[in-house]
């Protein structure tokens, strides 16, 4: 009389729960690509090796052209303040980073630097990572 054995092993190799895990990659890579935002404006930043904790609130970018964008919105520089005094009005722990060209003349960003200084604004320079 032969005893046979009732558990016996599927050669089989089930798929399924390896497929789970490629889904659940996928939508992890897709949500993080999305929480990046790039700086749509293609400026040459100077390099610097400092890293800052400040809450980004208003971008404000100065192309080679001499071109202004707050948020990338172009606005005229006579414009500038008041937009800005807009943005930053709800709340005063808000900074602006300044996004400049590296090609640019210095008094153009001074220029940003002393508005926001008139207005106790705090301001970062943003900076290409080195």
């Amino acid at each position: 009389m032969a005893i046979r054995s009732r558990n016996k092993v599927s050669p089989n190799f089930n798929m399924s729960s390896m497929t789970d895990i490629v889904f659940l990659l996928l939508i992890f890579f897709m949500l993080t690509s999305t929480l990046v935002s790039p700086n749509a404006l293609k400026l040459l930043l100077p390099s610097s090796s400092s890293k800052t904790l400040a809450p980004q609130t208003v971008s404000v970018s100065i192309t080679k052209e001499l071109n202004y964008y707050v948020d990338e919105q172009q606005v005229e520089f006579d414009f500038l303040e008041a937009i800005l005094i807009e943005k930053m009005a709800g709340n005063p722990e808000n900074s602006i980073i300044l996004h400049v060209d590296k090609t640019i003349p210095v008094e153009e960003a001074v220029k940003v630097m002393d508005l926001a200084s008139r207005n106790k604004f705090k301001m970062v320079l943003a900076t290409k990572p080195s």
